[in-house]
């Protein structure tokens, strides 16, 4: 082997060690790149798991607080119906009553006028089924009136008109004055 050639070799050989120690830097180089790649894909991946856990988890919340919304307002809804429906079947039983039973409804929402003084009016109805003594029992319940002759639009019940107030006694009147109360009673009675 000629000294070129041996000089050729040791460069060769001086290479291929390089190249060794170059491949092996490189082979690390990249083994760390791929677990750094690795980590930081399974931590973004772990993070869009957390997010997409805690959405689903909103979107649950969300959806059984819309259900049950929408349960709350249907269960309002139906106790609202049965409601009206009752103090409509109250208005109808009360102008449904017997003349008797009827007019004793009258003296006593007199009895809270107690001391009061002027006209009554009716409607026509209750004006062509006076009882001959309503005045004396108006009296007796505390009011002082005499019956007006033109009949008034209102479905029972009375105004008592005392100069320029009227004292509204009309059962719808009366009625919607003590709804909350009824509305209260039905509450306890019927969904308690």
């Amino acid at each position: 082997m000629s000294n070129g050639d041996k000089i050729l070799d040791s460069i060769k050989n001086d290479c291929d060690k390089n190249i060794s120690v170059i491949n092996a830097e490189c082979s690390k180089a990249c083994e760390e790149i791929l677990a750094k790649g690795k980590a930081e894909a399974d931590k973004a991946a772990a993070e869009i798991n957390a997010k997409a856990q805690q959405k689903v988890a909103q979107m649950k919340a969300a959806s059984k607080s819309g259900s049950d919304l929408a349960k709350r307002n249907a269960l309002l809804a139906k106790k609202r119906s049965e409601i009206n429906i009752t103090i409509d079947k109250l208005s109808e039983y009360m102008l449904g009553l017997s003349d008797k039973e009827y007019f004793n409804i009258i003296y006593k929402f007199a009895k809270r006028l107690d001391g009061r003084e002027g006209v009554i009016l009716l409607n026509k109805k209750d004006l062509s089924r006076l009882p001959s003594d309503f005045t004396a029992m108006l009296k007796q319940n505390g009011v002082t009136a005499k019956v007006g002759k033109t009949a008034v639009d209102i479905d029972g019940g009375f105004i008592l008109k005392c100069g320029d107030i009227e004292e509204n006694m009309s059962f719808s009147a009366v009625i919607a004055s003590k709804r909350d109360d009824i509305e209260d009673l039905i509450n306890r009675e019927l969904f308690a």
